[in-house]
């Protein structure tokens, strides 16, 4: 036994520090600010925010699907999560999620979320304490997941998306696509993953914002300066993550087991970096967590994440679970995330 222990921990080693080399070589050029659909970065699960956002590899409920579709191969049952999190500048953002297996058919899920900015005030440079009217930014995201188990180690899912950005008269459209595996090396123990979310094609805005009244000479009187005019925006990816990650359980008895978890992530649109998390299960009820996020990613706002959980089994086949995570962005103040989940077996 003690000699099968050592043996992980050197696999676990040999896999963390992977991930640290990966997540260390950065790229020619930061394109920060270069993708639509930032919203679609906004994590759900109360449970891995509070394990730094280290999800790659992680199973055994709805809301892994963001981190990896392959993980809907290991739900078991059905599960249901509602996540409310008070995000930065009093935004609202909401996320639901369903899951349910189909024995000898694979796991369907169902995937919402909402963010919505609230009524701000019209602003212009001629008016800037505002001019009456009220505007607010809204996203939409929807998506439809399926995972199976390839073997009785090996899991693959997918998820396709269809995302909606609005800023008061103008909006976009576009649709994106998830992918992702996983493979158990130890039962209960060793699990690796990696997936790629939001891989999908270019998208603009249009509306009647961009509607304006041209004047194609300005020095040249006696000319119609009221054309009708339309201005032109270019075309945006989706933020594209590329996600590798390892976790490992320890067994300390029927009632005590420690998670560890690490991911390495690679966007299209910001440095590479990495994110780790523990997690303590006592009784099999309550649940401790700490990790922090965004680690090696030059000029990072925060990055400590605490939390943890509690569940309650009505009986054999149904259970119910509350999770909490708090996430320190730095100069940004902190977000604070509650998850109801819903679980049958």
């Amino acid at each position: 036994m003690k000699k099968l222990i050592i043996n992980n921990l050197r696999v676990v080693s040999v896999c963390v520090l992977f991930i640290i080399v990966f997540a260390d070589q950065n790229i020619a050029q930061n394109k920060t600010g270069t993708t639509i659909g930032q919203f679609l970065k906004i994590e759900p699960s109360s449970r891995v925010v509070a394990l730094g956002n280290a999800g790659a590899s992680l199973s055994g409920e709805i809301s892994n699907i963001f981190y990896n579709p392959a993980s809907l191969g290991r739900l078991q049952g059905a599960d249901i999560q509602f996540t409310f999190n008070k995000w930065l500048a009093d935004i609202s953002y909401n996320y639901m999620a369903a899951g349910i297996n189909v024995e000898g058919v694979g796991t369907f899920a169902l995937v919402g979320t909402l963010l919505n900015s609230g009524e701000m005030k019209v602003r212009t440079v001629e008016s800037p304490l505002g001019t009456g009217e009220l505007f607010k930014v809204s996203n939409l995201a929807l998506g439809l997941g399926y995972g199976l188990m390839l073997t009785d180690r090996v899991s693959v899912g997918m998820q396709i998306n269809y995302i909606n950005e609005s800023i008061w008269h103008s909006s976009l459209s576009a649709f994106g696509i998830n992918l992702g595996v996983q493979y158990q090396v130890v039962e209960g123990g060793l699990t690796l993953g990696a997936s790629v979310s939001n891989f999908g094609a270019r998208s603009a805005y249009d509306g009647r914002d961009l509607y304006l009244n041209y004047d194609f000479d300005p020095d040249k009187y006696g000319d119609n300066n009221k054309l009708p005019a339309e201005l032109r925006t270019d075309h945006f990816n989706l933020p594209t993550l590329f996600r590798a990650g390892v976790s490992y359980w320890f067994d300390f008895g029927s009632d005590y087991k420690l998670l560890v978890a690490a991911d390495a992530v690679h966007p299209n649109d910001n440095d590479q970096y990495i994110n780790l998390g523990s997690e303590l299960n006592l009784l099999k009820m309550f649940s401790i967590r700490a990790g922090y996020r965004n680690l090696l990613m030059p000029e990072s706002e925060g990055g400590l994440v605490l939390g943890g959980g509690v569940q309650t089994k009505y009986n054999e086949t149904s259970s119910v679970r509350f999770d909490y995570a708090y996430a320190d962005y730095g100069r940004l103040a902190e977000t604070h995330r509650v998850t109801l989940s819903i679980g049958f077996k």
